[in-house]
């Protein structure tokens, strides 16, 4: 059977035994376990040089993982210019927060193509090659003309625009052109995909040949909805593991019988943050019974510290927690707790199970994991509820939560209201709801889907 390999922009650091952390990792993970295969991609290293070399390749089981470090230069182009300063404020359409520069997108073809060149020396005839996400958009494109005629696959973890929002990007045309070298190519939901094929059909000059297979630019492809899940039994037996209990037993303690309200986000302005912080505010002044009998805990590790956006995203969180607990706190209550560190997923697990709602609320987002780490992560006989941003890909599938719009303050806090005061019954009724759902669309799932369409395609 041919080799998988899959390239990401950055390779996890993974140990033999141990368990990974994040959707990509552990979705990867299992089938290069499997079969063996190869994880290529950036060591996150950033080197002095001008020029890099790929690094000497490190087998783990029957894994090999292969890396190369980008050069000042390529990182401040690719990494932070294009990919973080352009791609990804208009893939989560915030066309106000981008920006763009002719040489910052070179720098982005010029390290898909260094790319290309470092993973071509080691690939064999038949392998399969996945690439993730939007660093890698050009990746086919490079290979295709370096001469691999392999079969290659891109999965698209974020959303994809309107063309509309898109074509603010100056480049857009040579973006989706790129695009058009893989022959799958996987989006979260469908109105991603339809927003792909629209461009391709209205934009592109392209033809829809039906069976979800697309014709433009001399190529044909096809496209597929492939919504990335999560391991549900594995979720909650972390949640329940004694070992990992340890932070969460003190919480309960700590909360004195209080409803705790938790969310988990990567501190990025796509999250939602601050209209999330002005939500919770609205809830406190519309709801006085729930003073003192409510926490609010958001946990949101620092992001791309060295873009200035993200310093400013972070100041601007201090300042919104300290104004509302401010007004709000009491000499034996902190209503809103903000902390700005990373906890490890064991930690984290437990954490969701402990708390009676879980506030997910991106202004927009490809799937958001942590909605479905929640739902997986409760007690059935005894399930918290989510409210969850009808902008969230996992809305699409979640439908028995509590959907919101994350812009709506009076939504958000009214959907809080609900939470608590939802009866046993209910809970049950829609926590059952969605685990069904999430037994289907499982991680296993969207793996194994992938990889069938690639290898069948051109078949």
């Amino acid at each position: 059977m041919s080799r998988l390999v899959v390239v990401s922009n950055r390779v996890a650091p993974i140990t033999e035994g141990e368990p990974a952390a994040g959707g990509l990792a552990v979705g990867v993970l299992d089938a290069l376990r499997a079969d063996g295969g190869v994880w290529f991609g950036w060591s996150g290293q950033v080197s002095n040089d001008a020029e890099t070399l790929p690094n000497p390749g490190r087998d783990v089981g029957r894994i090999t993982l292969r890396t190369i470090d980008l050069s000042r230069r390529d990182y401040d182009e690719f990494y932070r210019g294009f990919a973080n300063g352009t791609l990804w404020p208009v893939l989560h359409y915030q066309m106000g927060l981008a920006r763009f520069d002719w040489g910052e997108f070179a720098g982005y073809r010029r390290v898909n193509a260094l790319f290309a060149c470092s993973l071509h020396a080691v690939l064999r005839p038949d392998d399969l090659i996945w690439a993730h996400d939007y660093h890698l958009l050009g990746l086919a494109e490079a290979l295709r003309e370096a001469g691999v005629g392999n079969r290659m696959g891109l999965f698209l973890h974020t959303p994809f625009p309107e063309p509309g929002v898109l074509m603010t990007v100056p480049a857009h045309a040579e973006v989706v052109r790129a695009m058009a070298a893989y022959d799958v190519i996987g989006f979260q939901t469908e109105p991603d995909r339809s927003a792909f094929t629209d461009y391709i059909v209205r934009q592109a000059g392209g033809e829809a040949l039906g069976g979800n297979r697309l014709r433009a630019f001399g190529r044909i492809f096809a496209t597929g909805v492939y919504p990335i899940g999560v391991h549900v039994d594995e979720v909650r037996a972390e949640a329940e593991l004694p070992a990992n209990r340890r932070q969460a037993l003190r919480l309960r303690t700590n909360l004195h019988g209080r409803s705790l309200i938790l969310s988990v986000d990567r501190l990025d302005y796509a999250k939602g943050l601050r209209q999330r912080f002005v939500a919770f505010e609205r809830f406190l002044a519309d709801t006085p019974a729930a003073h003192g009998q409510v926490i609010f805990m958001q946990i949101a590790p620092p992001s791309r510290s060295d873009i200035q956006t993200y310093r400013e995203i972070r100041h601007e969180l201090e300042a919104e927690a300290g104004r509302i607990n401010g007004r709000f706190a009491d000499v034996d209550w902190v209503p809103l707790r903000y902390l700005n560190r990373s906890f490890p997923r064991a930690a984290l697990m437990p954490l969701y199970a402990e708390a009676r709602v879980g506030l997910v609320t991106p202004l927009r987002d490809g799937m958001n994991l942590v909605a479905k780490e929640y739902v997986a992560a409760q007690d059935p006989e005894d399930p918290g509820v989510l409210v969850l941003s009808q902008f969230a890909g996992a809305a699409r599938e979640l439908t028995a939560a509590l959907i919101v719009n994350p812009y709506d303050e009076a939504g958000i806090a009214g959907a809080l209201d609900q939470a608590l005061a939802m009866s046993i019954e209910e809970r049950r009724g829609r926590h059952a709801a969605m685990l069904d759902v999430l037994r289907a669309n499982s991680l296993d799932a969207w793996r194994d889907r992938f990889i069938a369409d690639l290898r069948a395609a051109g078949g």
